[in-house]
């Protein structure tokens, strides 16, 4: 009789014990995600500073990811894998960028290469900018509007005067 419940038992989490060994197996092949562009190791050796121009760069690697914000003089060529679980953020599993610096005349002088391993993790200010003006609270914020866009003053100025 004790075998008979036990075996009852079974049946009853054979399909919970398959379901978590079929997710458990899927957690372990999840796809990766590559995104940006990688100029290929032949093309970035055809890159010679001193020699090599932006519009021979350009040809050779292709468009960059990036320009530099305040300068144009600095171009990016970024690319990450990443792998996400779910809903959950996603693990950087590799990244790559390479870097080319142009001088004034738009000539090559240097090429850096960084990885993951050169990452930094940077935090944003918190600090706030104060706002001139008052606060209002948030019943004055919902009626505010009410009575600042009226008809009167446009029935004025279309009526014609005496």
């Amino acid at each position: 009789m004790i075998h008979r419940h036990s075996h009852r038992a079974y049946q009853a989490f054979r399909p919970l014990v398959l379901g978590a060994g079929l997710i458990t197996l899927a957690a372990c092949n999840l796809p990766t995600t590559e995104r940006g562009h990688l100029p290929k190791t032949d093309a970035l050796e055809q890159v010679k500073p001193g020699v090599s121009d932006k519009a021979t760069v350009q040809r050779l690697l292709g468009t960059p990811s990036t320009v530099a914000a305040f300068d144009g003089d600095t171009w990016y060529y970024i690319s990450r894998e990443t792998r996400q679980v779910a809903f959950m953020k996603p693990d950087v599993l590799d990244q790559e960028v390479y870097i080319v610096h142009f001088n004034a005349d738009g000539i090559v002088k240097g090429l850096d290469n960084k990885g993951l391993k050169d990452s930094q993790a940077i935090s944003p200010n918190t600090d706030t900018t104060p706002a001139q003006g008052r606060e209002f609270t948030f019943l004055e914020q919902l009626i505010g509007n009410f009575g600042k866009f009226n008809n009167s003053g446009k029935d004025k100025a279309a009526s014609p005067g005496p």
